[in-house]
């Protein structure tokens, strides 16, 4: 049986709550983008469930709005906010144990990326298919659903979740931990498989995370997660923005994802095959891409020049660098590539995303030349990326986890960041009107339809709820879960009942008001 609050506070220490007369409390109170900041009455350092639990209850019985932070990426108002009295950091939270008797890897909501594939490997030499920034906090990117340089060969990190430690709030106010697994006989199963993408802070506090390959049999705990691949062929792109005319923009943008149309079926000799292409303000200098592809895939060294001659078919404007390297595995995830964070925990940003299933029209493609070469507009800061996806991704059904997209080929992500707060409203309107603009014919808004399939809950975007920058008539929710939102309203209703967790994009009950 779970423990209660009660229960729980007999064995553990009192939870370490910090106010606003502690000098830790400023950087407790803002994650990396600089434009929202919170002031809560506590701000709580979750050392153990047992803490989480005592937290919530405290807050609770307050009556004091709650958030939760592991790794501070979050870049809207989803965590920090003026309404939020009580902040749960989860950063203390960053063990990776290997629980024998569920034949599976525990992971605390505190680690980082960087952590954990350090830990994994370096203990066990298994590894999963997550995100390339290292310092993204384990707790909310797994919740979101989670993907990354090695998701065309192993799917969604989420594929791989097979349980998870919760604190909820019953209907009477009492806060409790629960453990929710795949198991087809566990009666919280809902609550496991809202964690599949269903977005962070929604239904309760993670406390763990268990995961296990799907199918995988036996006790050797290397074998039941994926192995990363020995060694990687890398590759590293730049072409000047000097010369690049929009003939030439338009046919690179154009090669490159043609490129994952053709190659991005679960039977595709490209499966380990990975890049990004990433297309700044003109200010920057120049438009960059990287490759990353399996050393020992057959025959990795002629699919990677393959696939680089692909991508410069007919553009005209020569690169200026050209590096490749041949890595072992654990050190490419170091490599920088175009993952850095470069100062991002000290900028003010904006994201905004969309999942592509075919490319954009010559007409989109002409409207983010028009964007990133204006000479209205300046910051190096801003771009477009395009990031690999497909594969083995889309061999689920699109009900299997919470998140759905399961025929994309890229991840896009529209971003600016910039440090004077007086400069807000000039870069928050100008991506605002690229996204529009681009989807022009859609509401201004990545739909569902034969070019794109909505967006990620972990590139949050509160404009989805706006009528100036959604005039599609599609509510927000449909971008993000498409038609799995009932299913996870329905599990809101039933395991926070008193709708404690709730922030800018809740999931709201069912005959809630959107």
């Amino acid at each position: 049986m779970p423990l209660t609050a009660e229960q729980q506070h007999t064995t553990t220490q009192q939870v370490l709550a910090i106010g606003p007369e502690d000098p830790r409390y400023a950087d407790l109170t803002r994650g990396c983008n600089q434009r929202f900041t919170s002031r809560p009455d506590q701000v709580y350092l979750i050392r153990s469930t047992a803490d989480a639990v005592q937290a919530v209850q405290e807050a609770v019985d307050a009556g004091r709005p709650i958030s939760i932070r592991s790794g501070g990426h979050c870049q809207e108002p989803l965590v920090d906010s003026q309404e939020v009295r009580a902040l749960l950091d989860m950063s203390e939270l960053r063990a990776v144990t290997f629980d024998a008797e569920r034949r599976a890897f525990g992971i605390e909501p505190g680690l980082t990326l960087g952590e954990m594939y350090r830990t994994l490997f370096k203990n066990w030499g298994v590894t999963l298919p997550g995100g390339s920034c290292p310092s993204v906090g384990i707790g909310g990117h797994i919740a979101g659903g989670a993907y990354g340089p090695l998701s065309r060969r192993l799917g969604y990190l989420v594929d791989y979740l097979c349980g998870v430690e919760v604190v909820v709030v019953d209907a009477d106010g009492t806060a409790r931990a629960v453990t929710a697994t795949d198991a087809a006989d566990d009666p919280n199963r809902e609550l496991w498989w809202a964690h599949t993408g269903g977005g962070g802070g929604n239904f309760g506090v993670v406390t763990k995370y268990w995961l296990r390959t799907p199918g995988a049999r036996g006790d050797e705990p290397g074998d039941l997660l994926p192995r990363p691949p020995h060694s990687v062929l890398l590759g590293y792109v730049v072409w000047p923005w000097e010369g690049m005319d929009e003939a030439n923009f338009s046919r690179l943008v154009k090669n490159y994802v043609t490129w994952y149309e053709r190659n991005s079926g679960a039977d595709s000799p490209y499966l380990d095959l990975y890049s990004g292409l990433l297309l700044p303000h003109r200010t920057a200098g120049g438009i960059m891409m990287n490759v990353q592809m399996d050393a020992d895939a057959p025959n990795a060294a002629e699919l990677f020049q393959k696939f680089g001659e692909a991508v410069l078919d007919g553009v005209t404007v020569p690169p200026v660098i050209v590096e490749r390297q041949h890595l072992p595995w654990y050190r490419a995830t170091l490599w920088n590539g175009l993952y850095t964070s470069g100062g991002l925990e000290t900028q003010r940003s904006k994201v905004k995303a969309a999942d592509m299933r075919a490319r954009y029209t010559d007409e989109q493609v002409a409207t983010c030349y028009r964007y990133l070469t204006t000479p209205d507009y300046a910051n190096s800061s801003a771009a477009l990326m395009f990031v690999g996806f497909g594969g083995m991704v889309n061999e689920r059904e699109t009900d299997a986890t919470a998140i759905p997209q399961r025929d994309s080929i890229l991840k896009l992500v529209f971003s600016a960041s910039w440090i004077d707060p007086a400069e807000d409203d000039k870069h928050l309107t100008w991506l605002r009107e690229w996204y529009r603009d681009v989807h022009e014919g859609t509401g201004g808004v990545p739909i569902s339809n034969g070019i794109t399939d909505g967006t990620y809950i972990n590139n949050p975007d509160t404009d989805l709820m706006d009528p100036q920058w959604n005039t599609s008539g599609v509510p927000w929710y449909t971008f993000y879960y498409k038609d799995n939102y009932p299913r996870l309203q329905r599990i809101k209703a039933a395991w926070d009942p008193r709708g404690v967790f709730r922030h800018a994009l809740s999931i709201q009950p069912p005959g809630a008001e959107d």
